[in-house]
């Protein structure tokens, strides 16, 4: 070595500049490094800015939302709330029962101590008596209050929040008082699956930070995570509650975006230590590691978060406000997740230099070569690549037998049955039942012109599969409109009501709209089944490019996206087994429904393929930086799995954690949700990514990275290696 060249090696080592002139992240990552105090501060101001509002996530956030807009029931609701008192489908119902009568004078006095409760409300537009031979039972023993809705659905769930404890505090000597209605169903529904959640997430930190320190190797490193978990968190948080003064978002949005801020993390803090650490070790100077690894990982971690956004926002095509608000919840939390990656960690990063190995653990100093790779899996590629169907063909046909229940998915909207037993719409949901009848919960209501009010009646009355129809209700404020109540023989959730509907629908005039709680719920679902395979297809699509703009092959790019969609077929077949069928409910401690909650396919399609670009992504860059290098098919593979392959390992074990615990929750959309996830991730992992795709890289050769000369010309010249 010259003296010149030693001057050199030490200035770069004492001044920190990059020897290799840096990529676009690269640059950001130096310029990271070398104003850390910036950077934190930026961050504190942006993390306590919007973290002073995310106190105020659970009570600002909406309840409702979970509605096809523009549908038929929609409309018949909106019209119920402003000509006909407020009596909507998101009006709050009071049952009362008593084993004495109605007439009571103590019964009296519980409802008219119930009514003064209703008026002292805001939100509620009018209080309707008990009425005999409508909501008086034939036996006088139970009783129904209507509370007109006077605000929009969210504002009445509110309404059932702030309701349903003190209307229950009104029983005794006899008398029970229970709310129930569409409103206080969904109060109650998201209380107890925010709890669910809130509480698995707690049982999850444990277990989370155990994986960590092992994956890691070091207490340091592995508190990097949560760094990054943390700002993320807090920042969406108060982003969500802004955006609610936009737009009504769903309480579901948090529970999404704490998942995916933990998830997301944890696996891009992990890759970027990983290579971070393997730079130190060759340059000794922690600019150009920092450099070097977001030039190479960053890189992969930017395309990683836009293709998650990416398979998000496909959910925005369901005109329902509920999925849209969660959509874009665990979108801001992403967006988040990723400036924090990109900016945060690596000023953190640049700052440590060694000493993010600090109180690192026996087991890790043995775990990785000089280059940062993991010998076992090296050798696992090398294996892989000696012998590709002994470990392809049985990963590919477990996935297929997994992915062919598929075929008989039937989906529906979930019945009161996933509502504790305990809680007031349930308990009130029974009562009504008991006294009037199975389908009088999902009593239906049919708006009509009022000239056409007779002749609808006669039509309702001559349905066998209607039980009971009420006198017509004149408009409140005068228009030629009038409402018609309808009890079904059948409870809401028998697929017979569906049948009921689509008859009226086409039996009765023209001019009547069939509406109620129940039918928006069946209308739901209908707008869900028309959008789902658009969304999966708008899904696969923007993948498929992502991928093939990133990789610049649109062999290995269409490999990567059938991958995923078979990974996420075995999930979903796997969920069909479990949740419909009902195979394992006594271990699992649910009872099944005969069918998978309604949102599941095109919800959980669009976070499953996320997650599953998000380890292709990792993967595949990986080999496509040893492929540019080396020009060598089986190098990138088997490089692939040595540099990648424990961070996928350790980053699928952490989500599988996080979702199994889920399992534990009582109510079942938080289990169905869990279960589905984590099966997703366990199969994409341990059977796609692991053998899988590194299998079909190895049987396609140099023909997964070609690259027609005329879409060469085309694409953005985009490399994965660093300088």
């Amino acid at each position: 070595m010259t003296t010149a060249q030693s001057t050199r090696e030490a200035a770069d080592s004492s001044a920190g500049p990059p020897t290799v002139l840096p990529g676009v992240l690269g640059r950001l990552g130096v310029w990271a490094t070398r104003r850390l105090r910036l950077v934190l501060v930026l961050w504190f101001v942006l993390v306590v800015g919007l973290g002073a509002f995310a106190p105020q996530v659970t009570s600002a956030l909406a309840g409702a939302g979970w509605q096809a807009n523009g549908s038929e029931s929609v409309t018949v609701r909106e019209l119920a709330q402003k000509h006909f008192g407020g009596n909507a489908s998101s009006a709050v119902q009071v049952v009362v029962t008593t084993d004495k009568q109605v007439s009571d004078p103590s019964v009296r006095k519980v409802i008219a101590e119930a009514t003064a409760l209703l008026e002292h409300d805001s939100r509620i537009s009018t209080v309707v008596q008990p009425q005999a031979g409508a909501t008086i039972s034939q036996d006088e023993k139970a009783a129904i209050l209507l509370a007109g809705a006077g605000a929009d659905t969210n504002d009445m769930v509110r309404a059932a929040d702030d309701l349903k404890k003190p209307l229950s505090e009104l029983s005794g000597d006899g008398i029970e008082v229970s709310a129930t209605g569409s409103s206080v169903m969904w109060s109650d529904f998201n209380t107890a699956n925010h709890d669910a959640m809130m509480h698995s997430e707690m049982v999850s930190w444990p277990v989370t930070m155990a994986i960590l320190v092992l994956a890691f190797g070091s207490l340091v490193a592995a508190g990097l995570p949560l760094l990054l978990t943390i700002a993320g968190l807090a920042a969406s948080a108060g982003a969500l509650v802004l955006l609610n003064h936009a737009t009504p978002t769903s309480i579901w949005a948090m529970n999404f975006a704490m998942m995916f801020a933990l998830a997301l993390g944890i696996d891009y803090a992990l890759f970027l230590v990983v290579r971070f650490r393997a730079a130190l070790a060759r340059h000794g100077n922690s600019v150009r590691a920092v450099a070097e690894t977001m030039d190479t990982a960053g890189k992969a971690v930017a395309l990683s978060g836009l293709t998650v956004l990416v398979s998000l926002s496909a959910v925005m095509l369901v005109p329902a406000p509920a999925f849209r608000s969660m959509a874009l919840g665990i979108m801001l939390a992403v967006v988040f997740v990723l400036a924090a990656t990109l900016t945060l960690l690596p000023a953190v990063l640049g700052r440590l230099g060694g000493r993010v190995n600090a109180a690192s653990l026996p087991i890790a100093r043995a775990a990785a070569t000089g280059d940062g790779s993991s010998p076992r899996f090296t050798a696992w590629g090398e294996r892989l690549w000696r012998h590709p169907l002994r470990y392809g063909l049985p990963a590919l046909l477990v996935l297929v037998a997994l992915a062919a229940p598929v075929i008989g998915l039937r989906t529906a909207m979930p019945s009161i049955t996933v509502v504790p037993e305990k809680d007031s719409s349930r308990v009130g949901y029974e009562a009504v039942q008991k006294a009037f009848g199975d389908g009088a919960p999902g009593t239906l209501q049919i708006v009509t012109p009022t000239a056409e009010a007779d002749r609808t009646a006669k039509e309702l009355a001559a349905n066998k599969a209607i039980t009971g129809v009420m006198p017509a209700q004149p408009a409140a404020d005068g228009s030629s409109l009038s409402l018609i109540q309808a009890v079904p023989t059948v409870d809401p959730s028998d697929p017979g009501l569906e049948k009921t509907v689509d008859a009226l629908r086409r039996d009765l005039p023209s001019s009547a709209l069939v509406g109620g709680a129940a039918v928006e719920n069946l209308d739901l679902q209908t707008t869900l089944d028309d959008k789902t395979p658009l969304v999966m297809g708008v899904i696969l699509a923007l993948g498929f490019l992502l991928l093939l703009v990133a990789l610049q092959a649109p062999l290995v790019a269409l490999i990567g996206t059938l991958t995923n969609l078979l990974a996420t077929a075995a999930a979903f077949g796997a969920a069909r087994l479990i949740f419909q069928d009902g195979h394992g409910a006594e271990l699992l401690g649910f009872t099944s429904q005969g069918f998978l909650d309604g949102w599941a396919p095109v919800f959980f399609f669009a976070m499953i393929f996320a997650i599953a670009m998000d380890y292709t992504v990792f993967l595949l860059s990986t080999a496509k930086e040893h492929y540019d290098k080396t020009g060598d098919p089986r190098t990138a593979v088997v490089a692939a799995l040595g540099h990648s392959g424990r961070v996928i390992f350790a980053a699928a074990a952490v989500m599988v954690a996080v979702f199994f615990t889920f399992a534990l929750s009582g109510p079942l959309p938080p289990k169905e949700m869990g279960i589905v996830l984590g099966i997703a991730v366990l199969l994409d992992a341990a059977l796609v990514r692991l053998v899988l795709l590194p299998v079909l890289l190895r049987l396609t050769g140099r023909a997964a990275w070609h690259t027609p000369a005329w879409l060469r010309r085309i694409l953005p010249d985009i490399h994965f290696s660093h300088g």
